[in-house]
């Protein structure tokens, strides 16, 4: 809640929803009404831009890989993700990928929702690639070819499905045993699953590829000879600067839609081309200002990185969904002094009584 709706002398605590409680509200809407719950938020967030404050994120870049902090706000809430990538992490046993959110009351400055965003992330990030290629990809659209086979194509699988109406997913993974916990999982979810031992088998027959690989390299996971016209191609996993997946032949042949340019041109697959290559705001699609796909023998590309406002979406459609369930836990996080001025008196009073 925010603090204007605190009762009188009631303590300022702030929810939080942990992993575990996270898990457990996915399981209580259902994983796909979540997707398109998730979905519906980011596009009625997008629909609004101009009304957020808009900055590439700040990264920490290391070896071993990045850290970085994600801000925005639309004048009433101010939000943030902290996330990591480490493709390194997984030989140690240990997530690529972990993150936590808040949102803060912008009148006065007080948190108000904190939350785990590690699955959240996964999950925001499927809705927001399937909620893209509902407006780019071929509306006949039934078969995805899935390169890269980790913690996301499960998520990515099913957001499809749910959102587009995919039936059929063709999975492949450099390492065999990711392709086998991919189709192990999506084992009775309702798509056909088919395990394929290279990307060019993979991507026969589908209307939609996605890529979604994790080491932090200029990699060419699809050749241009590969890709013909009329494909979509959701770009997910070409995220940082000097990591990207796709030749840059198959750029200029596409027709290129991005989140933020100001962002993507440094850590997408365009910054491969020149600076000033044209690309589609995604969000103009949305509103039907720009046209997305204009024929069926265009190449559609949704080069994603992630952006600050589809991370906010996701925070607002739980904090919303978890106050209805009641799925979090209070954090004693604000000092709440009887006289705002005087903090040293709060913590003064707190000394126990023997004054050890």
């Amino acid at each position: 809640m925010s603090p204007d709706e605190q009762a009188p002398g009631e303590k300022a605590l702030v929810p939080f929803v942990s992993v575990e409680n996270m898990m457990a509200l996915v399981h209580r809407i259902g994983l796909e009404p979540m997707l398109t719950g998730l979905a519906d938020a980011i596009e009625a967030d997008f629909l609004r831009w101009p009304s957020f404050d808009k900055t590439p994120r700040v990264a920490s870049h290391s070896a071993g890989g990045v850290i970085e902090l994600m801000p925005t706000s639309d004048g009433s809430l101010y939000g943030f993700k902290y996330v990591n990538g480490h493709p390194g992490n997984a030989r140690a046993g240990l997530q690529t990928v972990t993150a936590f959110g808040l949102l803060a009351d912008v009148a006065s400055g007080y948190p108000v929702f904190l939350s785990e965003m590690t699955l959240l992330t996964a999950l925001r990030t499927a809705a927001m690639s399937a909620l893209a290629a509902k407006h780019l990809a071929p509306k006949s659209a039934t078969t995805m070819a899935m390169i890269g086979n980790g913690a996301q194509s499960e998520f990515q699988s099913l957001a499809f499905k749910a959102i587009c109406g995919i039936d059929t997913v063709r999975l492949y993974d450099v390492d065999p045993r990711a392709t086998a916990k991919a189709a192990r999982n999506l084992a009775g979810s309702g798509l056909t699953v088919l395990s394929c031992g290279s990307a060019e088998e993979a991507i026969e027959g589908a209307q939609i590829i996605t890529t979604c690989t994790a080491d932090k390299q200029y990699a060419t996971i699809l050749n241009d000879n590969m890709v013909g016209t009329g494909i979509h191609i959701n770009a997910i996993g070409g995220d940082c600067p000097g990591k990207t997946e796709l030749h840059p032949d198959i750029l200029r042949r596409s027709d290129i839609f991005v989140e933020f340019p100001p962002q993507t041109r440094v850590e997408g697959e365009i910054q491969q081309l020149d600076p000033d290559h044209p690309v589609t705001e995604l969000w103009q699609v949305f509103a039907g200002t720009v046209p997305g796909r204009t024929g069926p023998d265009r190449i559609t590309l949704f080069d994603s990185v992630g952006f600050a406002i589809e991370d906010f979406s996701a925070l607002r459609f739980v904090f919303d969904k978890v106050r209805e369930t009641g799925l979090f836990v209070d954090l004693d996080l604000l000092a709440d002094p009887d006289d705002p001025r005087d903090l040293f008196g709060m913590l003064q009073r707190a000394a126990p009584a023997n004054g050890r």
